[in-house]
C-alpha cells in the first residue's frame, strides 16, 4: 500500500496523476477517431511541427503553450489543405511538411545562445515537473477538446466511417475534417509535456491500437481505450517514481506493454481467439 500511498504525500506527484489522468483520457478519446481513420502518421507530423512553435514562445516571452498551440494547429490544417487541393499523397505532404518544420525548430533553437533545458526537456517530456498553472491550461484545453468530441460524436464517427455517404446527407464532411485536424493538434498540446514531442504519438495511438484488438464496437472501443490510457499513463508515472527513470518513456513503455499483450493474448488475433478457432473446427 506505501508504494501508492507515499509519492501522494509530495504535491508534484499530485499534480502528475492529475495531468496523467487528464492526458490518457484526452488522448485515448482523440486517438481512436485517428486510429479508426489511419492518420497515425499525422499524429507524428503535428508533434514534431510543434518545436517551432515552442521556441518561438521562449524567444518571445510567452507561454510554451500558445506557441505550441499556434504552430501545431497551422500545420494540421496545412496537412489538410494539401492533402485535399493537390495530387500529392498524403503521406508524401505529411512527411515533408514535418520534417520541415522540425528543422525550422531545430535550427532556430541552435541559433539560440547557450544551452535551454527548457525547450530541451520538450523532446521527452517531463511530466513530474508540472506546475499548478501549467495544470489549470492543461485541464482547461483538454476539458474543451473533450465537450467539442461529446458534442459532435456522431458527426465525427460518420464522417470517419462514410465520407462520401456522411457528405450525401448534407454533413460538412471538409469543415469536420479541418476540426478534427485541430482537435488532434490540440490534443498533441496537451501532451506534450507529459511525453514529449518524440513519445507524444504513442499517447495518441497505442491505447486506442491496443482496445481495437479487444473490441470491434465503437463505444466499447473508446471506453476501453480511455481506461488504457488513464490506467498506464498513472501505473507509467509511479513506475517512474520509483524506478527513478523518464517518466514519459515509461508511461509510453506500460502502454506499449498493454497492446503487446493485447496482441498476444486477446480475443479477437491472440492466442485465445486461436483457441477459440480451432476448437470450433475440432
Amino acid at each position: 500500500m506505501e508504494l501508492i500511498t507515499d509519492p501522494l504525500a509530495h504535491t508534484f506527484f499530485v499534480r502528475a496523476v492529475i495531468a496523467a489522468i487528464l492526458v490518457g483520457t484526452v488522448c485515448a478519446v482523440v486517438g481512436t477517431y485517428v486510429v479508426l481513420k489511419g492518420l497515425a502518421f499525422i499524429g507524428e507530423a503535428v508533434s514534431h511541427a510543434s518545436f517551432p512553435g515552442l521556441v518561438a514562445a521562449f524567444v518571445l516571452g510567452l507561454p510554451y503553450m500558445v506557441g505550441a498551440g499556434i504552430a501545431a494547429v497551422g500545420t494540421a490544417v496545412g496537412i489538410g489543405v494539401v492533402i485535399r487541393r493537390t495530387r500529392i499523397r498524403s503521406d508524401t505532404a505529411i512527411g515533408v511538411i514535418f520534417v520541415g518544420m522540425f528543422a525550422l525548430g531545430l535550427f532556430w533553437y541552435s541559433s539560440i545562445s547557450g544551452f535551454v533545458t527548457d525547450l530541451f526537456s520538450f523532446l521527452f517530456g517531463n511530466i513530474l515537473s508540472i506546475s499548478e498553472t501549467d495544470l489549470i491550461s492543461l485541464s482547461a484545453l483538454g476539458l474543451v477538446i473533450l465537450l467539442i468530441v461529446l458534442v459532435l460524436w456522431k458527426e465525427l464517427l460518420y464522417a470517419t466511417f462514410d465520407p462520401l455517404a456522411a457528405a450525401a446527407s448534407g454533413l460538412p464532411v471538409g469543415l469536420l475534417e479541418y476540426l478534427f485536424l485541430v482537435l488532434v493538434a490540440l490534443t498533441i498540446v496537451v501532451s506534450l509535456q507529459a511525453v514529449g514531442i518524440i513519445l507524444v504519438v504513442a499517447m495518441l495511438v497505442t491505447p486506442a491500437a491496443t482496445a481495437q484488438l479487444l473490441s470491434v464496437r465503437f463505444g466499447r472501443l473508446m471506453i476501453l481505450a480511455v481506461a488504457i490510457g488513464v490506467g498506464g499513463a498513472v501505473v507509467g508515472l509511479y513506475a517512474s517514481f520509483w524506478l527513478d527513470a523518464a517518466s514519459g518513456a515509461t508511461i509510453v513503455l506500460i502502454e506499449t506493454a498493454a497492446f503487446l499483450t493485447a496482441l498476444l493474448l486477446g480475443p479477437r488475433t491472440g492466442l485465445v481467439a486461436r483457441w477459440r478457432r480451432g476448437s470450433q473446427t475440432a
